[in-house]
């Protein structure tokens, strides 16, 4: 139950973060916002670049439940930061 727990953490972390880091990126560069997320739907290699700065966001996650010795919960972040690898492979190869 816990390790469902890191998973759908692990997943929905990086979701959730990746327009946010595009809308930082747009505030901080001087960007509209709608060209980042063009770029981001259409350029592959951009793509990976800014899904991998979400993905950071869950060592946070990590950290936090192995400090609270949650360690089933902190297996499930990992695996849910796992289940991205096969996605970036293969805007990265395909």
């Amino acid at each position: 139950m816990n390790h469902t727990k890191g998973v759908l953490l692990g997943i929905i972390t990086p979701l959730i973060l990746a327009p946010l880091v595009l809308w930082v990126i747009s505030l901080t560069q001087s960007y509209y916002f709608e060209q980042l997320w063009h770029k981001f739907t259409l350029n592959r290699p951009y793509q990976i670049k800014i899904i991998t700065i979400a993905i950071i966001a869950n060592l946070g996650w990590f950290y936090l439940f192995l400090n609270k010795e949650k360690f089933d919960i902190a297996k499930g972040v990992i695996l849910g930061t796992v289940l991205f690898a096969p996605y970036i492979i293969y805007i990265k190869f395909f």
